[in-house]
């Protein structure tokens, strides 16, 4: 529906050294059980930029923020968020977006 816009969430992490494959492994789980189990997860890719081998980016569209929200309530959540704290340096980089619409 033209009408529509959608919630994305982008979220960067700087990994420790040597942690990446840890990471990795918890937030492909994190994004296919997002995939899997929440209807308003529309998509959920896991990044890494070129040139950097020590970041990581989640990239994540929801229907809405109401489906964010849930997503955070999902029990696949807290074990990501639990497991990856040891694994980063400082705190993530969250932005949150909606889709622009095209003009008329």
């Amino acid at each position: 529906m033209a009408d529509a816009t959608h919630f994305v969430v982008i979220a960067e992490f700087q990994i420790k050294p040597g942690q990446m494959p840890a990471f990795l492994a918890l937030a492909h789980n994190d994004a296919s059980e997002s995939l899997t189990n929440e209807e308003g997860c529309l998509a959920f890719d896991v990044l890494t930029p070129e040139g950097n081998e020590n970041v990581v980016v989640l990239h994540e569209v929801y229907r809405d923020r109401a489906a964010f929200e849930h997503h955070m309530q999902m029990p696949h959540y807290p074990p990501f968020k639990a497991g990856t704290a040891p694994l980063i340096d400082g705190e993530p980089s969250v932005r949150f977006f909606h889709t622009a619409r095209r003009p008329e």
